[in-house]
């Protein structure tokens, strides 16, 4: 709610401290025009309906302390949301793409490399924000039963459970970093010494885009590890009520926008349809050759099946009776293959040996 209100503050108001602003002299149609400025923007629905959310909590806090009429709180409350929907942002990686950063790091024999291998292994197996990695703390962490204590958004505490890879990058982490009390991530300098104070979020989002460099992989971002955390759990069948807390979601819905396998049941829908169309043979000048005189043309396959007696596929056949050379049932199939009835042979002139009775 803060960030919403600053934004208006700074990006709408002009005024760079959102502590700065009368928000107890907001009335109706100045929600209106903030709505309308949004929209005006290109802001995204979900986020002017989240800012305008923002705005009737500062009213109602108002209307608490007096500030604000009983009518002027019901009419800011009457602004209407915006309705429209857009495709989710960000993606989630694929597994060779999760594989190709463990690889990056895991080629790094500094300590560096095995920090980054064990927290990127918590954004993908954990879920976690990159804030929520940069806060933890050694004490958060039980090597023997793998539990993990999470401090989230708006102060909400969460249990997660490391196992297998995860817990392998985590002990190989603790080997370097020792036992000491403090941030279970420290930083650690560019001649590679590990230092006593912690590593920030934005450390942690530049050490991802520096290792998706050296493994190959394309732009991605720390929450694209949370998102494909939240769809590969989805996709192996965990509830998604379970998943909403491992995530650290209040609603399960908040954990459904993250569901990237929509994407792909659509994708395989798609794959379903057969559209005719058979690429071109082009030639050397660039020229696609005309009739067809090229070596696969319908007529070639069906000649060169005559003088060499080889069987033709299903494909081949099918392109030979489309181009009018004759019918499926000119064909007899024999030993895994399709061979042409000598007696319903058409003339390459286009007439028909044999075919008189027909």
């Amino acid at each position: 709610m803060a960030g919403r209100l600053a934004m208006v503050a700074r990006d709408i108001l002009g005024i760079p401290d959102p502590q700065a602003v009368p928000w107890h002299e907001m009335r109706y149609q100045h929600v209106m025009a903030i709505r309308t400025r949004l929209q005006e923007r290109g802001y995204a629905p979900a986020s002017i309906n989240a800012t305008l959310h923002a705005l009737r909590g500062v009213a109602r806090a108002a209307f608490n302390l007096e500030m604000l009429s009983a009518d002027d709180l019901q009419r800011i409350r009457d602004v209407r949301p915006v309705r429209g929907e857009r495709l989710p942002a960000g993606r989630a990686l694929t597994p060779g793409e999760l594989a190709a950063l463990m690889d990056a790091c895991g080629r790094d024999e500094t300590a560096a490399g095995v920090r980054d291998g064990a927290i990127l292994a918590l954004l993908y197996a954990g879920g976690l924000r990159r804030a929520e990695a940069s806060s933890l703390d050694r004490k958060d962490y039980s090597p023997e039963t793998g539990e993990l204590r999470v401090l989230g958004k708006g102060g909400k505490e969460r249990l997660l459970y490391v196992d297998n890879g995860a817990a392998d990058a985590l002990a190989d982490w603790l080997e370097v970093r020792g036992g000491a009390e403090g941030p279970l991530f420290l930083a650690i300098n560019k001649g590679g010494r590990v230092l006593d104070h912690g590593i920030g979020d934005q450390s942690i989002y530049s050490l991802l885009r520096k290792r998706a460099r050296q493994a190959g992989v394309r732009d991605c971002s720390c929450h694209d590890l949370r998102r494909s955390f939240i769809s590969d759990l989805l996709d192996a069948g965990a509830d998604i009520s379970t998943v909403a807390k491992l995530a650290g979601h209040s609603q399960v819905q908040t954990s459904a926008r993250y569901d990237r396998r929509g994407e792909d049941s659509k994708r395989k829908a798609i794959a379903l349809l057969h559209v005719p169309y058979r690429r071109r043979n082009r030639g050397r000048e660039g020229q696609a050759p005309e009739g067809d005189s090229h070596p696969d043309s319908p007529r070639d396959l069906l000649e060169n099946h005559l003088r060499t007696g080889e069987p033709l596929s299903e494909d081949e056949v099918e392109r030979i009776v489309d181009a009018g050379l004759g019918r499926w049932e000119d064909w007899s199939q024999r030993g895994g293959g399709l061979f042409w009835l000598a007696e319903a042979f058409p003339d390459p002139d286009g007439g028909k040996e044999g075919a008189e009775g027909e």
